[in-house]
């Protein structure tokens, strides 16, 4: 375990929200409205009262609507050109973002995970120790997010981030080393992926 402080100073709060909404008639999930904001405002809050000291967030389709819409004062936009290649793309810029801040771990969320809120993300921002940490919530046992990566994870999750996998293929290549932290008391970790999951929006 490790103390508050250095965690707020060394783990970054890493928000990927670029995705088009394909399966949403083209609306991406950033602009979702919740809680009367869109969604990627809510996300990136999540993060900050969660105690990440430092939150990126990763932006693609219709960034500019995104960014004139959502209060993200505070954190800094990522712009991934090439959104439209999946989820590995926007992690890999996400990443790439991060070096020479000073940050020493990844704390990564999805824009579409509304019920996953500030204390799962905290349980897991907890269980940071150092560039070796690699974390993971679960829910009953099975593995979610958020997901934290420690920096000497970052090479190698970045050559694996292809398509919308993003770092499944590294996080099954190291299931070993990944310590799991029960997250399924305080929250439930849905996605937002049809227009049936909209309900789920408030």
């Amino acid at each position: 375990m490790t103390d508050n402080h250095v965690v707020r100073a060394e783990a970054a709060g890493l928000l990927l929200a670029a995705g088009g909404g394909t399966r949403l008639g083209g609306r991406p999930k950033a602009l979702l409205t919740h809680r009367g904001r869109p969604l990627v405002e809510h996300a990136a809050g999540v993060l900050r009262a969660a105690g990440c000291g430092r939150v990126h967030v990763v932006l693609g389709a219709r960034a500019d609507e995104v960014g004139r819409r959502a209060e993200l004062s505070g954190c800094v936009v990522v712009g991934n050109p090439d959104w439209a290649e999946g989820m590995g793309s926007s992690l890999r810029a996400g990443l790439a973002s991060l070096a020479g801040t000073g940050a020493r771990a990844a704390l990564v969320t999805l824009v579409d995970q509304p019920g996953v809120g500030p204390a799962a993300v905290a349980r897991v921002l907890a269980a940071y120790e150092d560039e070796e940490s690699l974390v993971s919530a679960a829910y009953d046992g099975v593995r979610g997010h958020p997901v934290l990566f420690g920096a000497a994870h970052w090479a190698g999750v970045a050559r694996t981030a292809t398509g919308d996998r993003g770092a499944r293929a590294y996080l099954a290549a190291h299931e070993a080393g990944i310590r799991l932290v029960e997250c399924a008391d305080v929250a439930d970790p849905y996605d937002i992926d049809t227009e049936a999951d909209l309900r789920r929006l408030e």
